[in-house]
C-alpha cells in the first residue's frame, strides 16, 4: 500500500509535537508514578521499591487530609459563586444596556492578570492589621475591628457543633464523621475563594453571554405569547439551553480549583493551622523543601487521579454528543 507524499509530509510535521507530548507529558506521568512507589526520601535518588507505602504515609498525614478538605470546600464555593455571579452579570449585559462594551471589558479585566498578581492585591486588601489602632485593607476602609475581622489570618473552622440538632441525626444514621472539625469550612479559606471568584466570574460571564446571544428570540416570544412570565421563560426555556455551557464552565473551574497553587501561595501560604493549605502546596514543600520525592510523587499522582475523575467523564460525554450530532 503506497503512502502519498502529502501524508508523509503531514506525519513529519506533527511528529515533533507527538514526540514532545509522549516524552514530556505521558512519559513524565509514568515516571512520577514510578517514583511514587520507591523509597526516594533524600536528595540522592533511592529506587528501592516500597509499594504503596508512600500513599499510606500521605493519607495518614493529618495535613494532607485537611488539604483534601480544603480542596473540596474551595471547589464547592468557588464553582457555585462563579457560576451564579457569571450568570447574573451575563443576564444584565444581555439586556443591551448602554455602555455594554465598557462594562464587559471591566468585568473581564481580572482575567488579564495572573493568579499571583491577584493574590498579592487581595492580600493587601484582606490584611487585617496588627490591632484595633492599626487596621489595614477593608478593615481600615470600613472601620472594622481587626481582632474580630481577621480574614486571611482567621484560624476558625465552621463545623456542626455537638449541640446542633443535626449532630445527633448524623450520628444516628452512621455519618458522624461529618461532624468532625476536619470536615468543616475554614474561615480563612473563604478569602481565597473571594479572590478566585473575582478573577474567574468574568470568564463565566463571557461563556453565558455567548450562550444567551445564541438562543433564538423566537423561542422567548413564543413563550410570552403563551402567557409565560420572564422568570418562567428563563427557568424553562433559557436555562435548559445553557446546560452545556454550565457543564463546560464547571469542568474548567473544577480543574482550576483542584490544582490551585499560586493564588494561595501569594495570599496566605498554608495559612493558620493549614486552613488555606492545598495538595499542590503540600506536594511542592514535600518534594523540594523536605526532599521526600517519593511522597511528593504520591501526592502528585493522587491529584492527577482526582482531576481525571472530573475531566474524563466530561470528555466522554462531549465525545458522545459530537457523535450523536
Amino acid at each position: 500500500m503506497r503512502i502519498s507524499r502529502d501524508r508523509v509530509i503531514s506525519l513529519l510535521v506533527i511528529a515533533p509535537s507527538i514526540l514532545a507530548v509522549a516524552v514530556f507529558v505521558y512519559g513524565l506521568i509514568f515516571w512520577t508514578g514510578y517514583i511514587s512507589t520507591v523509597k526516594w526520601d533524600t536528595l540522592r535518588p533511592d529506587y528501592t521499591p516500597v509499594g504503596l507505602a508512600n500513599y499510606q504515609s500521605i493519607f495518614a498525614n493529618n495535613r494532607f487530609l485537611m488539604d483534601i478538605r480544603n480542596t473540596v470546600v474551595f471547589t464547592i464555593f468557588f464553582i457555585a459563586a462563579s457560576l451564579a455571579i457569571g450568570l447574573l452579570l451575563a443576564n444584565l449585559i444581555d439586556r443591551r444596556i448602554r455602555g455594554e462594551g465598557i462594562f464587559r471589558s471591566i468585568i473581564v479585566f481580572p482575567m488579564a492578570v495572573s493568579f499571583i498578581v491577584t493574590g498579592v492585591v487581595w492580600r493587601w486588601i484582606l490584611s487585617p492589621g496588627q490591632d484595633a489602632a492599626h487596621p489595614q485593607g477593608v478593615n481600615q476602609l470600613f472601620g472594622l475591628d481587626p481582632t474580630s475581622n481577621r480574614w486571611l489570618t482567621d484560624a476558625h473552622v465552621v463545623y456542626i457543633q455537638p449541640d446542633s440538632p443535626v449532630y445527633g441525626v448524623l450520628h444516628d444514621i452512621g455519618l458522624g464523621f461529618i461532624t468532625s472539625p476536619n470536615i468543616g469550612v475554614p474561615i480563612a479559606l473563604l478569602s481565597i475563594v473571594l479572590a478566585a471568584v473575582w478573577q474567574m466570574s468574568g470568564f463565566v460571564m463571557i461563556l453565558y453571554l455567548a450562550g444567551l446571544r445564541a438562543i433564538p428570540e423566537e423561542l422567548k416570544e413564543a413563550a410570552r405569547v403563551d402567557g409565560a412570565t420572564e422568570w418562567r421563560i428563563f427557568r424553562h426555556v433559557v436555562f435548559p439551553l445553557l446546560t452545556p455551557i454550565t457543564l463546560s464552565a464547571m469542568i474548567i473551574l473544577g480543574h482550576i480549583s483542584l490544582k490551585i497553587y499560586d493564588l494561595t501561595v501569594a495570599m496566605s501560604g498554608s495559612g493558620p493551622g493549614f486552613a488555606t493549605d492545598t495538595p499542590a502546596l503540600f506536594m511542592w514543600q514535600t518534594t523540594f523543601r523536605d526532599g521526600e520525592f517519593g511522597r511528593g510523587a504520591a501526592v502528585a499522582i493522587v491529584m492527577l487521579v482526582i482531576v481525571a475523575f472530573v475531566v474524563v467523564p466530561y470528555l466522554v460525554w462531549n465525545r458522545r454528543q459530537e457523535v450523536e450530532a
